[in-house]
């Protein structure tokens, strides 16, 4: 069966190739903040975290799911959507982009606890039928140490490395020495709960084992072309 992973992400494809899957990519052609200011003006109110990244996993594998049909009408397998946020006292901590910004974030989430959501989507789709999704969301409280120290901020933020990300931090690189604890599934902090992947995987009518040691065929064949 083969797995496409709707999503660039290097962290939500580094988690997959951890457990032997090795997908196809494709970028969605998804314009996030569009999605989410159409919904909450139909609906006039403001989406909760579990809604929006709920809701732009769901875009994101409907998307390439449905480009899959036409260009590639021969995909028997599933399709896997996500996304996440970080949400610290009810406000939610999108990707800080400026080092100014990460600084100002870890120096006011130190010592303190937040919750990673993280949607999921999974689309089963094969040539004649009609594509089933499901879809859930899972949380993880992160922990920061208390005793960060400004100047260990300042050096974490000149590697870059928080700028790109949820929340401003990671767990599985440099900024691991930071966090405390974890509670949930480790892997939602990373970029996609496996243990709800597997779940869905499972709704969709297939194995989760089936999986391990898969590589698309599209990568294999480019894998092993001569150099």
């Amino acid at each position: 069966m083969r797995v496409c992973l709707a999503s660039t992400s290097p962290a939500r494809l580094m988690l997959l190739r951890q457990c032997g899957i090795h997908p196809l990519t494709i970028a969605p052609a998804v314009d996030e903040e569009a999605v989410i200011a159409a919904v909450e003006a139909a609906e006039d109110r403001v989406l909760a975290p579990d809604e929006h990244v709920l809701l732009l996993a769901r875009r994101k594998a409907a998307d390439v799911a449905a480009r899959l049909a036409d260009d590639d009408p021969g995909f028997d397998g599933i399709v896997i959507g996500g996304d996440s946020m970080f949400e610290l006292d009810g406000e939610v901590l999108g990707k800080p982009l400026k080092p100014e910004i990460a600084v100002q974030r870890w120096q006011a989430m130190r010592g303190r606890t937040g919750v990673l959501h993280s949607g999921h989507a999974v689309v089963r789709a094969a040539p004649g039928t009609s594509p089933v999704e499901v879809h859930a969301v899972a949380q993880a409280s992160v922990t920061f140490a208390s005793d960060v120290t400004d100047a260990e901020i300042d050096a974490y933020v000149a590697t870059g490395e928080p700028l790109q990300v949820a929340g401003a931090f990671t767990v599985d690189s440099l900024g691991a020495g930071f966090i405390e604890s974890v509670e949930g599934d480790p892997s939602t902090v990373v970029g996609m709960s496996l243990s709800t992947l597997r779940r869905l995987t499972r709704e969709v009518g297939a194995e989760w084992t089936a999986l391990w040691n898969s590589v698309d065929p599209s990568l294999q064949s480019a894998e092993i072309a001569p150099r």
